[in-house]
């Protein structure tokens, strides 16, 4: 639509009109030499073209209205994972899905876009039953953010009704109803299942781990059930019990360590007499022997949130052991305050005014200890000269509020993707203000930013001092961070990251190997590739690439596979995927000078069971995520009717409108209408015979 504005008023129309016919009139009311009808034509001409340069003059607008008419949609959601696969053999699921695309293609004759999809977002054109878990609460909540603003009618959830992540479908809000359609068997057959196993991922070397195993007995009362725990075939411990009246079945095993490295350890239930089905009566479990637990040591002067947030970032991690030490309110163990018994120290509020840790910190100076140090406001900055630590505050005992920004060119390791953006949007933390001095070969892990202004003041860095690791955090109030990313995502995870990773880098001993090669992650799941890393270094230790990297891959059934590939700069990874559950060593050499240089490592894949656990289809969960969103519940076999409540009502269609705003000035063709105009004018008085 189309319509046609002036910045005067209309009023000035009239007045381009007259002026030109008045125009035309002065030209043509004198004789010519062309008959009265050209004279005629010639003076509409001339009137037309003086009134139409007369009306640009003021201004007009040619506004464009553009309209769009956005269908409602309606999005078929199907439960693609493997428990769906118990809906009969491949002809049966086949014809369901045949059925559904019938029912997609009336509703759509009715005046509705329809779109195929699957629980992850894909769309689901060929459906294959693959998908490892059942997060039905996510799919549903992708189709909706991803029709925010749009005409979304409805959504028809196609599932069996199982979920074995994410939370339950009927507690979160949808704004648009939940059409279900239920397939599966709903009938509870006589079964044993496997139904959990809680274990700790990493045991210690000498120690005893347990397993703890329960078992559902479905529809069996009074049967003996046997759980065993075997390896390599093996049993190892075997326990039973008999079922009576219960439902649910503990076991609880005690098992020894053996040498250092992962172990693959299979619990397993012996079939009974009437049961459905034995898929869900084994699990394998992989345990991590390591030698023992590394200790991070925190010396504080005075309780405060940071230490907490510090040993909640430290406890996550199975393979550090947390002591803190605060003289008269947690004092650790005398053994533990002396160097080489932890591999990390922690000095909070590093120099503090009351001088109650500054013996301790003399003496972890005089070792190779690695040291971080938190200097807050109950830190003593004059003294820190005194100490010989590589600090200089201009202004000591004034303090500044800054937020962190993270360096993009920190090198020493890797961070989440996400991680620069959630850290910019941490509460500020206090600083001592001004300029300052630190060690000049310090890597700044974080940076200062005072207000919108990103300042080159360092807020964490670490540093060599000759043999010992040092790091610094200049300022306290992290706890905020921690809190601040939990309020936002119901989680730490850049924020334990961060930290996680500097305690790890300090708590390392260097490697000062030129050829390492290790696996990215200690586990991988079936449904993904392998990666293994490798890396070359020179006398300097500087990255060096074009070196050929031989792998060679063992299976826990010694099947040997070998793979060779050339490193290059952003290339130093390969990835092997189609690798079945097990425990994988393997074996990385290259050619350094002339010599062969070797580096062994190990990791897990598993795979993912948990469709397998449970079989039965719950329609109840189904027809009361129906009910609570106003939608409605159908089963496999009425699929043919679910186009009925589509036809019954008009489809709403959403108006989009655009309005463009354009000169009548820039217009071309009206610029070729006036010279048009002119032309033929003077065309026609040169022709036949005028000036």
């Amino acid at each position: 639509m189309q319509r046609l504005q002036l910045e005067s008023s209309p009023f000035f129309i009239l007045l381009c009109l007259m002026l030109g016919l008045a125009y035309a009139f002065v030209l043509y009311k004198a004789k010519h030499p062309w008959s009265q009808l050209i004279n005629r034509t010639l003076f509409v001409l001339r009137a037309v073209m003086v009134s139409l340069l007369g009306f640009l003059l003021l201004g007009p607008i040619l506004k464009l209205t553009n309209n769009v008419f956005e269908k409602p949609s309606v999005v078929f959601l199907i439960d693609n994972s493997t428990s769906m696969k118990e809906v009969g053999d491949s002809t049966k699921r086949l014809a369901l899905l045949k059925e559904l695309r019938q029912a997609g293609k009336e509703i759509q004759n009715a005046g509705y876009d329809v779109l195929f999809k699957d629980l992850n977002g894909n769309p689901a054109d060929e459906v294959v039953f693959n998908a490892t878990k059942s997060d039905i609460n996510s799919g549903i909540k992708n189709i909706i953010s991803s029709y925010e603003a749009k005409n979304l009618n409805s959504i028809v959830l196609v599932s069996d009704g199982i979920y074995n992540s994410g939370t339950s479908p009927v507690y979160s809000p949808a704004r648009v109803p939940i059409y279900t359609v239920g397939v599966g068997d709903t009938t509870l057959h006589a079964d044993l299942l496997l139904k959990d196993v809680v274990y700790n991922k990493i045991a210690y070397q000498g120690n005893k781990f347990p397993i703890h195993v329960e078992v559902l007995a479905q529809r069996l009362p009074n049967i003996e059930v046997k759980v065993a725990v075997l390896k390599n075939g093996k049993v190892l411990e075997q326990q039973q019990k008999n079922s009576g009246s219960k439902l649910l079945l503990d076991f609880d095993f005690l098992i020894q360590t053996q040498e250092k490295g992962i172990h693959r350890y299979d619990i397993v239930v012996e079939t009974v007499k009437g049961e459905s089905t034995s898929r869900n009566n084994r699990a394998s479990v992989y345990i991590e022997v390591v030698e023992g637990k590394k200790r991070i040591l925190l010396i504080a002067p005075a309780p405060h949130p940071d230490i907490k947030a510090i040993r909640a970032v430290v406890e996550r991690n199975a393979n550090y052991e947390f002591i803190l030490h605060i003289p008269g309110i947690a004092d650790a163990k005398p053994e533990w305050l002396k160097p080489g018994a932890a591999e990390l120290v922690i000095f909070h509020q590093a120099v503090d005014r009351a001088g109650r840790t500054t013996a301790l910190l003399q003496q972890f100076q005089k070792s190779k200890t690695s040291l971080l140090l938190v200097l807050g406001t109950q830190s003593n900055f004059r003294q820190l000269a005194a100490l010989q630590l590589p600090f200089s505050f201009e202004n000591s005992g004034q303090w500044d509020e800054v937020t962190p920004v993270l360096n993009e060119a920190f090198r020493d390791f890797n961070f989440l993707d996400n991680t620069s953006g959630v850290i910019s949007d941490f509460p500020p933390v206090e600083v001592p203000f001004g300029k300052f001095t630190f060690p000049s070969n310090a890597s700044v892990l974080l940076y200062q930013r005072i207000g919108s202004v990103a300042t080159q003041r360092p807020l964490l860095l670490t540093w060599q001092n000759e043999n010992q690791k040092m790091a610094a955090l200049v300022g306290e109030g992290i706890w905020r961070w921690r809190l601040n990313e939990f309020a936002n995502s119901e989680k730490t995870e850049i924020f334990d990251d961060v930290f996680l990773k500097v305690i790890q880098f300090m708590s390392t001993v260097d490697d000062k190997k030129k050829f390492k090669s290790f696996s990215i992650r200690p586990q991988f799941s079936e449904a993904e590739a392998a990666i293994i890393e490798s890396q070359v270094y020179n006398d300097l230790f500087e990255p060096v690439y074009g070196n050929t990297i031989s792998l060679e891959l063992r299976s826990e059934t010694n099947e040997i596979s070998r793979f060779q590939y050339v490193t290059s700069p952003g290339g130093t990874r390969y990835q092997i995927g189609g690798l079945k559950e097990g425990v994988y060593q393997f074996k990385a050499s290259t050619d350094l000078a002339g010599k062969k240089e070797s580096v062994n490592g190990q990791f897990l894949v598993i795979a993912q069971t948990i469709e397998s656990q449970n079989l039965t289809a719950d329609f109840g969960l189904m027809k009361n995520l129906s009910k609570t969103t106003q939608g409605k519940f159908y089963r496999a076999n009425e699929i043919t009717r679910i186009p009925e409540d589509w036809l019954k009502t008009q489809p709403t269609a959403i108006i989009h409108s655009n309005e463009t705003f354009n000169p009548l000035i820039n217009l071309k063709w009206f610029f070729f209408l006036l010279l048009a105009f002119i032309s033929v004018e003077w065309f026609v008085r040169k022709y036949m015979g005028g000036y």
